[in-house]
C-alpha cells in the first residue's frame, strides 16, 4: 500500500515544543540578566521563563510517553534514545570539567590575597591555598555523612532497577522511595553545610570555585530527585514494563552519574583541597 510504514523508524509528527522552548529559555536567561543587573520586573521575567521552560519540558516528555504507549518506540528508536541520553551525560561530564579545571588552576597556581573577616581584622595571604588564615569545612564530618548517603543511593536505584527488570513492582516502589529519601537528606545537608560554611562565596577564589563547583552538584542531585519522582509517579501507574522502561533507565544512569561526580568532588575539594588548613568548628 502506498504510504505504508517500512522502516523501524519513528517519523514525528510537527512539534510546537521546540521553538516554544526556545523563546522561554531566552526569556528565562534575560529575566536573569536583567535580575543580576537590578532592572525593574528583571526576577519576575525570570520565574516567568522558568514556569515556561518547566511547561515546555513537561509537554514535551509527555508526547514522548504517549509515543511510548503508541508502539512509535521500536527497538532502533530506542537504541537512538540511549544514545542521546549518553551524549547529554558526556555534555555534562563536560560541564564539571570546567570547574573542576578552574579549581585545580587556583589551587595549584595560588596569587596572594587579602580578605575580611567578621571582626574585621586583615589577613595578608601568601600565595598558598586553602589561603593563610582561613578555615575549611571538615571534610570527614558532613561531606563524609553526604558521600556514603549518595552511594546508599545508588545501591538502591540500582534495586529498583533489578526489580523492575524481574518484574518486581513492589521492589520497584521501595527502592525509588529510598533513593528519593536519601537524595533529599543530602540536599538537606548540604544546605545546612552552606548556612554554616566558614568562608564566603565572593571575595575569594576559594569560596567562589567552592561553592560553584559544589553547589552545581548539588543542583543536579535536586534535578535528579525530581527525575526520580516522575519515574515513582509512572511506576504507581503502570507505565513501565520489564521490556520497555528507558525512562527509568535515564534517571538510573543520571542519578549513577551524579555520585560519580561527588565521588570526585569529595577527594579533590573537601580532602585535597582543604589539606593542612584548620576546620571550622
Amino acid at each position: 500500500m502506498a504510504g505504508a510504514k517500512n522502516h523501524e523508524y519513528h517519523i514525528l509528527p510537527p512539534s510546537p515544543w521546540p521553538l516554544i522552548g526556545a523563546f522561554t529559555a531566552l526569556t528565562m536567561a534575560a529575566g536573569a540578566i536583567m535580575w543580576m543587573h537590578s532592572y525593574a520586573y528583571g526576577g519576575w521575567v525570570f520565574f516567568l521563563g522558568v514556569a515556561g521552560v518547566l511547561f515546555t519540558m513537561y509537554s514535551w516528555w509527555s508526547d514522548v510517553i504517549r509515543e511510548a504507549h503508541a508502539g512509535d518506540h521500536t527497538p532502533v528508536v530506542s537504541l537512538h534514545l540511549r544514545y542521546g541520553m549518553i551524549l547529554f551525560i558526556a555534555s555534562e561530564v563536560m560541564f564539571f570539567v570546567g570547574w573542576f579545571w578552574a579549581w585545580f588552576d587556583f589551587s595549584l597556581f595560588p596569587s596572594p590575597v587579602e580578605f575580611k573577616d567578621g571582626a574585621a581584622a586583615l589577613y595578608q595571604g601568601i600565595a598558598q591555598w586553602p589561603p593563610k588564615g582561613l578555615e575549611v569545612i571538615d571534610p570527614f564530618a558532613f561531606p563524609l555523612l553526604n558521600t556514603l548517603i549518595l552511594l546508599c543511593s545508588g545501591t538502591t536505584v540500582t534495586w529498583a532497577h533489578h526489580a523492575l527488570i524481574h518484574g518486581d513492582r513492589a521492589g520497584l516502589k521501595k527502592g525509588l522511595w529510598l533513593t528519593i529519601g536519601l537524595g533529599l537528606l543530602f540536599s538537606s545537608i548540604q544546605a545546612y553545610e552552606y548556612m554554616h560554611a566558614p568562608f564566603p562565596f565572593k571575595g575569594l577564589n576559594y569560596g567562589a570555585s567552592f561553592f560553584m563547583a559544589t553547589g552545581f552538584h548539588g543542583f543536579h542531585v535536586i534535578v535528579g530527585t525530581i527525575f526520580l519522582t516522575v519515574c515513582l509517579i509512572r511506576a504507581y501507574r503502570g507505565d513501565f514494563t520489564p521490556r520497555q522502561h528507558f525512562g527509568f533507565e535515564a534517571a538510573a544512569w543520571y542519578w549513577h552519574f551524579v555520585d560519580v561526580v561527588w565521588l570526585f568532588l569529595f577527594i579533590s575539594i573537601y580532602v585535597w583541597g582543604g589539606w593542612g588548613a584548620p576546620h571550622a568548628g
